[in-house]
């Protein structure tokens, strides 16, 4: 029997899984790969036991799950890879439809959050697949696309000859709250943490070898950021030194200012009623 851990095959996260391979014994664990949204479901169902997931799904089953305390993926300020495209200044979007990627429900949540609440701005949200290529006047892109996009924003759109306008939503979360946004958090099923059903029997103490393990590889990882960055696949469209900078915007710890981060984004939530 293997716990099973999702596998975020985001830029983001490459330090900390590329350590976990090279410096724990892996050998029971069971790595499964899906982009958050993905992930968010199979940890739901009980598919997976432990995750890197999206904010957002802890704060809507929180009786589900368990943080793994000291990790997140989080910003204080620009976070690089959760980015907002625009013909138009951010103040011209009002009842614009903005297309928005599937793959992260939580840098939705927060747009939708950044526009209400701190622009006073009402934007339809439309899910699609391409959303770079929807030709709408604004769309947000996450993870490695954004990260690509945002190395092109310098392209003139071909359509209207317009320069893109880039919003990073880490860093207007950061200038209108003063706290840290938590954009993923480690999260296992309250299950394994009480050692309580059929199959978790014996599932509690490799939990706990896998926290052992993600804290080592997160204090590793941090030390050798450099030495990483020579294996990221990040290189076939990033310079070593842009990998780099893009790894030390990530603020991978989980602090209380953290967690007051993540309460106001709750607290907004169920003011905007997005659950």
């Amino acid at each position: 029997m293997k716990l099973r851990i999702g596998k975020i095959p985001y830029a983001n996260l490459f330090p900390i899984f590329y350590m976990l391979g090279k410096e724990c014994d892996c050998s029971f664990y069971e790595f499964i790969e899906g982009v958050p949204s993905r992930l968010n479901k199979m940890l739901r169902k009980g598919e997976i036991d432990v995750s890197p997931s999206s904010s957002i799904e802890y704060l809507k089953n929180p009786s589900l799950y368990q943080i793994i305390e000291g990790h997140s993926i989080s910003s204080r300020g620009p976070i690089g890879s959760i980015l907002l495209f625009s013909k138009k200044n951010i103040h011209g979007l009002n009842n614009s439809t903005v297309h928005v990627s599937s793959q992260s429900e939580t840098s939705v949540a927060l747009l939708d959050i950044i526009l209400k609440k701190f622009y006073g701005i009402q934007c339809k949200m439309q899910v699609s697949r391409n959303p770079e290529n929807s030709g709408a006047e604004a769309f947000l892109l996450i993870g490695d696309d954004a990260i690509k996009q945002g190395s092109r924003v310098n392209l003139q759109d071909p359509a209207g000859g317009q320069r893109s306008r880039v919003y990073d939503l880490g860093e207007i979360w950061y200038e209108k709250t003063g706290l840290p946004f938590v954009f993923a958090l480690w999260i296992a099923r309250k299950k394994l943490f009480e050692g309580q059903g059929s199959r978790v029997n014996g599932q509690k103490e490799l939990l706990n070898k896998f926290v052992k393990d993600l804290n080592t590889a997160k204090e590793i990882a941090l030390k050798k950021l450099v030495e990483i960055a020579q294996h990221s696949p990040m290189k076939e469209f990033m310079s070593e030194e842009e990998i780099i900078s893009y790894w030390n915007k990530i603020d991978y710890e989980l602090t209380p200012e953290h967690k007051r981060g993540l309460d106001l984004f709750n607290r907004y939530l169920k003011e905007l009623s997005c659950f």
